[in-house]
C-alpha cells in the first residue's frame, strides 16, 4: 500500500521528487522517482512496506531489458494483488525470471506481457502507472470497485496522475470549483466518480483504464459489477461460506501481522469468525474498537464479549468528549475530498498505527451485499409509490412539502416531481439537499448554474432488491465509504483491507437470487457463518456512530459560516455539517 503520483507526455515544470512531499503519509517506509530518458514519462512513490520489505519490492519498479535504468518498462503502484503467487507461477512456466518476493514485480511483469489484458486475472485493489519507454505508450488502471484511488488531470497533450486530489492542486494554472461536482456533492454528501470538487481534476472510474498513446489518453471499461441472471444453488449457504472462506484466505496474505476492526456488529464478527477458521485456533488475532460513556453509541462492551470469545487480543479506546474533540482538526485536514463520514476511520486507524499495525481487516462491504441497509426496503417502497399515484404525484408531493425542511420526506415529494428512476428513488433515501436546493446553493457559491442532475444509470438489474444492491454498491459505497477508507487509514500509513469488496466473491454469488441474498436480517450471511454469537445476532442493528451532535460547539466556526453563505434553510445538523464541510473543501 502506498502513494503513487506522476505523468506522461509532457515535463514542464513537473518535478517527481515535489510529487512526493504530499505522499509521504501514505508511505513512511520509503520513496522514489524515475525518470524517462526522453523525458516522456516520470513517476514517484511512496512506500508501505507489506509484501516483500527488502528492497527488492521499492518503486518505481522496472523490467529492463538494458542497463540504462532510464529504460526498459516501469511502474508505480498502490494496493495489493492477493493472487501474485498464482500469477507469479503461471509466469515462471513461460520462462519468466523473478528477482524478488514483492507482488509489485508480479503485475509489472503481467502488465508488460499482457497490457490490459491482466487486469481482470488480478485479485484484490490496486490503483497503478505503467509506463513502456520502447514504445512510449502509458497506461492507468483502477481495480474492480475502485477501493484504490487514482487522479489525473489531462491538458496540453500531457497527462498528470496521483493517489489524491492535493497533490494535482499545483499542477493546475487556477484553482477553481467543479459547479457539478459541487452539486452532486450537495446531493449525496461526496462527490460520485469521475468528477471530484476541482474543476480540471478527474478520478478514474472505477474498473477502468486509461491507455496513453503518446499524445492522449482513451479510458475503457475492464470490468462492471453486474449482478447475472438468477440461478437457484443446490445450497447457497454452503456456496456464500466458501467464497467468504476463500476471500477472507486471500486477504490475509500479508508479511507483517494483520489486525481486525471490530464492532458489535454482524459484519465485523463475521470477518473475525472466519479468520479464526483459516488461521486455526493458536494464531495471534489482534482486534481493535472504539467505546464510549454514552450506551447510546457505545458497542465496546460487545466487540469486548466477542473478541474474547474468538480468543482475540483486543485494544480498546474508550474514547473521552475531550479526546474525540481533539481528533477533529487532523481529520478535516486529511481530507482530500469532501465527505460527511470518515471521522471513525480516522480514529480506529490512529489507534491501530499507535499499537503498531500496517494492515488492518474491515467488514465494510457486506451490507451491500446482503441487504443490510434500509434502503433495501424503502427504495421498493418509494419507487412502487411514484407508480401507484401516478397523475396525483403532484398532490402528493405538495401535501409532503408540509413536511420540516430537511426531512426525507421532502426529498420524496421532490422524487414524486422527479423521472421517477431507481437512482432517484435511492437518492430519496441516501440524499441530502434535493435537487433544486443542490443546484440553488452551487448558484451562490460558484455564480454558475449546474444544470441539472443525471438520475439514470447505464445499467440497472431488473430485480429491485438487485438494483438496490447495485447502486448501494456503485453509488454509496464507491463514492462514499471505500474512498474515505482509503484516505483516513492511510493518513496514518494504515493499509485497511475489505474482504467483503472482493471481484471473486462477487461473482461466486452475485447470481444468488436477490430474494435469498438480499433477504431480511442479512439471513444468508448469518447461515453461512453460524458461529457468530447470539449476543451478536440478536442486538438491532445501528450504523457504527460518533456522538457529533453533542460536540456542536466544536463546529460553531464552521456552522455560522454555513449558515452565513447558504441560501437554502440548513435546519438539521447533517445538512450543516454537509454544507461546512463543502465550504472547508471547495
Amino acid at each position: 500500500m502506498c502513494g503513487i503520483a506522476g505523468w506522461f507526455g509532457h515535463s514542464a515544470g513537473i518535478d517527481e521528487r515535489v510529487l512526493l512531499t504530499s505522499l509521504r503519509h501514505r508511505g513512511p517506509d520509503g520513496s522514489g522517482v524515475w525518470r524517462d530518458a526522453g523525458s516522456r514519462a516520470g513517476m514517484a512513490h511512496t512506500r508501505l512496506a507489506i509484501i516483500d520489505l527488502s528492497e527488492c519490492g521499492a518503486q518505481p519498479m522496472a523490467y529492463n531489458e538494458s542497463d540504462v535504468p532510464e529504460q526498459g518498462a516501469h511502474i508505480v503502484y498502490n494496493g495489493e494483488i492477493y493472487n501474485f503467487r498464482e500469477l507469479r507461477a503461471d509466469l515462471e512456466s513461460t520462462g519468466e525470471d523473478f528477482v524478488g518476493q514483492s507482488d509489485t514485480e508480479v503485475l509489472l511483469r503481467l502488465v508488460a506481457r499482457e497490457g490490459t489484458g491482466a487486469l481482470p486475472k488480478l485479485a484484490g485493489m490496486f490503483a497503478f502507472a505503467f509506463f513502456d519507454s520502447e514504445s512510449g505508450r502509458g497506461l492507468l488502471a483502477r481495480d474492480a470497485f475502485g477501493i484504490k484511488p487514482l487522479y489525473y488531470i489531462e491538458k496540453n497533450g500531457g497527462l498528470t496522475f496521483a493517489s489524491e486530489v492535493r497533490t494535482l492542486l499545483p499542477f493546475l494554472s487556477e484553482t477553481r470549483t467543479d459547479p457539478a461536482g459541487l452539486r452532486n456533492a450537495l446531493l449525496w454528501g461526496t462527490v460520485p466518480e469521475p468528477e471530484t470538487l476541482v474543476e480540471g481534476i478527474r478520478l478514474l472510474p472505477a474498473g477502468a483504464c486509461l491507455e496513453w498513446d503518446g499524445a492522449k489518453g482513451k479510458i475503457s471499461r475492464w470490468h462492471e459489477a453486474r449482478f447475472v441472471d438468477a440461478h437457484h444453488y443446490s445450497d447457497p449457504v454452503a456456496a456464500t461460506r466458501a467464497a467468504l472462506l476463500e476471500s477472507i484466505e486471500r486477504h490475509l496474505v500479508s508479511d507483517v501481522p494483520v489486525g481486525i476492526f471490530l464492532s458489535g456488529g454482524v459484519d465485523s464478527t463475521a470477518v473475525l469468525a472466519l479468520a479464526r477458521e483459516v488461521l486455526g485456533p493458536d494464531a495471534d488475532l489482534r482486534t481493535f474498537s472504539i467505546g464510549f460513556d454514552d450506551p447510546e453509541f457505545d458497542e465496546s462492551l460487545v466487540a469486548r464479549r466477542t473478541a474474547e470469545h474468538f480468543a482475540a487480543r483486543h485494544t480498546e479506546w474508550r474514547m473521552t468528549a475531550e479526546e474525540g474533540k481533539a481528533e477533529i482538526a487532523g481529520y478535516l485536514a486529511a481530507m482530500d475530498q469532501p465527505s460527511i463520514d470518515g471521522f471513525n476511520t480516522w480514529c480506529v486507524s490512529k489507534m491501530a498505527h499507535r499499537e503498531g499495525m500496517k494492515v488492518v481487516l474491515s467488514g465494510l462491504g457486506s451490507d451491500e451485499l446482503f441487504g443490510g441497509y434500509g434502503s433495501f426496503q424503502q427504495v421498493p417502497r418509494f419507487h412502487r409509490l411514484y407508480h401507484l399515484l401516478g397523475p396525483f404525484r403532484t398532490i402528493a408531493a405538495m401535501a409532503l412539502d408540509r413536511a420540516p425542511v430537511g426531512s426525507r420526506w421532502r426529498r420524496l415529494a421532490a422524487f414524486l416531481r422527479g423521472p421517477g428512476t431507481p437512482l432517484a428513488a435511492f437518492h430519496a433515501q441516501r440524499g441530502i439537499f434535493t435537487e433544486p436546493e443542490a443546484r440553488e446553493l452551487t448558484r451562490a457559491l460558484t455564480g454558475t448554474d449546474p444544470g441539472p442532475a443525471e438520475w439514470r444509470l447505464e445499467s440497472v438489474p431488473d430485480d429491485v432488491r438487485d438494483a438496490v444492491s447495485y447502486m448501494e454498491i456503485s453509488r454509496y459505497m464507491r463514492n462514499q465509504l471505500l474512498r474515505d477508507s482509503d484516505v483516513f487509514s492511510m493518513a496514518h500509513g494504515l493499509e485497511m483491507r475489505v474482504p467483503f469488496v472482493d471481484m471473486r466473491l462477487f461473482h461466486s454469488i452475485a447470481s444468488v437470487p436477490a430474494a435469498i441474498r438480499a433477504g431480511k436480517g442479512k439471513r444468508l450471511l448469518l447461515d453461512a457463518v453460524p458461529e457468530i454469537p447470539a449476543w451478536v445476532r440478536e442486538q438491532p442493528k445501528r450504523g457504527f456512530r460518533f456522538p457529533f451532535e453533542d460536540w456542536s460547539n466544536e463546529f460553531s466556526e464552521l456552522f455560522s459560516s454555513a449558515e452565513r453563505r447558504s441560501t437554502v434553510p440548513l435546519v438539521t445538523w447533517y445538512r450543516r455539517w454537509a454544507l461546512a464541510v463543502m465550504l472547508l473543501k471547495a
